[in-house]
């Protein structure tokens, strides 16, 4: 007789879509906002981390108006695969998905973290260390659950 499906799975799952939408919006945020007015305060927090009190010169800006829609792209891509993998492991309730999310953000959040304390953004390691509490236990949990629990 098949276990009737977990209701914190199934919570766990629902928060991990909407962390991957999330991802989705604001790598669109990323990518199309960045001459509109609404990143200008962000951007001059990574201006004071690079040119101090000074102020950058146009075509610093320019560029990271630029630098920030490549990154929005690239986050674009990771929440569909993010996207993608959730679906797989609620579908088929298998530890292999949850195993290459948490994989993927190992790999990325020691280095996004270092480089970003190396710049002194420390914006950025607050909100990875809010990703990273936010999103790996969560994975962890439904790792070990679907590992012990195969139907």
């Amino acid at each position: 007789m098949p276990t009737p499906p977990s209701s914190l799975r199934q919570a766990l799952i629902t928060w991990l879509y909407a962390a991957a939408i999330l991802h989705l919006l604001a790598g669109l945020t990323l990518s199309w906002a960045g001459h509109s007015g609404l990143l200008d305060d962000y951007l001059l927090t990574l201006e004071q981390a690079f040119w101090g009190s000074e102020m950058a010169p146009a075509a610093a800006r320019a560029q990271q108006v630029w630098w920030v829609a490549l990154f929005g792209a690239t986050l674009q891509s990771y929440s569909l695969y993010m996207l993608a993998l959730v679906h797989i492991g609620s579908r088929l309730k298998s530890p292999m998905p949850w195993a290459w999310i948490i994989a993927g953000i190992v790999l990325w959040a020691p280095q996004d973290m270092l480089f970003s304390a190396q710049a002194r953004v420390w914006s950025h390691l607050w909100l990875d260390s809010f990703a990273l509490l936010v999103l790996l236990p969560p994975l962890f949990w439904l790792y070990r659950h679907d590992r012990r629990d195969p139907a």
